[in-house]
């Protein structure tokens, strides 16, 4: 069994300079997609299941599949719930067996934040879950803007409640689809100054891959979000399909032809920003 907690993947890539990708998963075949591309690359992986993928699918039948993944796979992998807004959503994904929740309380006042968010690490520490929470707001691209973390407030969640990783907001957003943010290394290093756990990135797919590869490398960011540029490789792939046979109609011929190039677009990031191990097939 490989199925591990978010501080089991964190810990390590803190402390040896790589970082970790939480994969935002949507389906079955996604799912295998990522697990097979982190096996090819002997590296960690996230598999993220996040508002929208929960909206389609009921929590207890991803929970039953992505564990089923993890279970199998050779390396670590972490079974996690992305963006909860709710704690009595985080706590039934504890329930179902994921293996690390996100509290999302980066729109509630500071306090209230703080307050949420240790109740929480409180019921999953004790269950043997990781949690992730946020400082700052990290907004979307062409919608809601961010606000920037906080050095001091960052201080004061991660002291007051114990999590085990922190997602900031420093020039990153949601929903771009070109590697256009601006990282403000600044104001990460102010917030790493302050704090001791590993920090997290989301909206990845828009920070410029030489970026990411320093961040990785460089900071305290040990954990990327990367969803946007997921869906537009499992859009590629779709569209390569049925243009290759216009005739095809059954769901599953269509869907398996999806897995090894989605599989194969994401292993050069593994590569490129996780663990330095030599791998036999690469």
């Amino acid at each position: 069994m490989t199925l591990a907690t978010l501080r089991d993947v964190l810990t390590p890539a803190c402390a040896q300079g790589y970082a970790v990708l939480g994969v935002v998963v949507l389906g079955w075949e996604d799912a295998c997609a990522y697990v097979a591309a982190a096996e090819a690359e002997g590296a960690p992986i996230i598999l993220q299941a996040g508002p929208g993928c929960r909206a389609h699918t009921p929590l207890p039948v991803l929970a039953a599949m992505l564990r089923t993944l993890a279970e199998a796979a050779p390396g670590p992998v972490v079974v996690h719930l992305d963006h909860g807004y709710a704690l009595d959503e985080c706590l039934a994904a504890i329930d179902h067996g994921f293996t690390s929740v996100m509290f999302d309380g980066s729109n509630l006042p500071l306090v209230e934040n703080i307050a949420k968010t240790a109740r929480l690490v409180a019921r999953a520490h004790a269950a043997g879950v990781s949690v992730e929470a946020e400082v700052g707001s990290v907004g979307y691209a062409k919608g809601v803007a961010s606000r920037p973390t906080d050095p001091a407030e960052a201080a004061a969640l991660v002291r007051e409640t114990g999590v085990d990783a922190l997602a900031v907001s420093v020039g990153n957003l949601h929903l771009q689809q070109g590697p256009e943010a601006r990282i403000d290394l600044g104001a990460l290093r102010a917030v790493e100054a302050v704090t001791d756990v590993p920090l997290v990135l989301h909206g990845a797919s828009g920070i410029p891959h030489a970026m990411r590869v320093r961040l990785a490398r460089e900071t305290r960011v040990s954990k990327f979000n990367v969803g946007t540029e997921r869906r537009m490789a499992f859009g590629r792939a779709l569209r390569d399909v049925l243009a290759r046979d216009a005739a095809v109609f059954d769901r599953i011929a269509i869907l398996r032809e999806t897995v090894a190039p989605m599989r194969e677009t994401l292993r050069p990031l593994i590569r490129a920003v996780g663990p330095d191990i030599q791998v036999a097939d690469r």
